[in-house]
């Protein structure tokens, strides 16, 4: 099974000034944005816990530094490795995902199709490769 996670491009305008890069609502990303939250200030190497949602999707840039991120879709596991601002990786729901490896002083911007909800939330591995099981095909 393919996995259905995709790195993308998103604009990007040169100038000897500096670049820009932006990203709008159901133009470069697949999803209306609810909710964006970002992390930083996580020690160089370490990891954050992995989880999945229900319903919610996701799409992860690493503004600054870089940083890995592990999709798993119950059965088949993939690593991406994040370091441009202007590029990012979609992940759709029902999809496990980790972040690992971050570089010191990253900064990792999250848009999310949804607004917080605690009961969204798969933090169990094994329940939510029980639950892909049952998901028809």
């Amino acid at each position: 099974m393919k996995l259905k996670s995709s790195i993308i491009q998103l604009p990007k305008l040169e100038d000897s000034r500096g670049n820009l890069s932006f990203v709008e609502s159901d133009e470069h990303i697949p999803f209306s944005i609810k909710r964006t939250y970002w992390i930083y200030d996580v020690p160089g190497g370490q990891k954050r816990s992995g989880h999945a949602y229900k319903t919610q999707h996701e799409f992860i840039i690493a503004i600054s530094g870089s940083f890995d991120v592990m999709v798993n879709d119950g059965k088949n596991s993939l690593k991406y490795s994040l370091n441009r601002s202007y590029y990012g990786l979609y992940i759709p729901n029902m999809n496990w995902r980790s972040l690992e490896n971050f570089s010191t002083n990253s900064l990792c911007l999250i848009l999310s199709s949804e607004v917080f909800d605690e009961t969204d939330y798969i933090k169990n591995l094994r329940v939510f490769k029980k639950l892909c099981n049952q998901i028809p095909k």
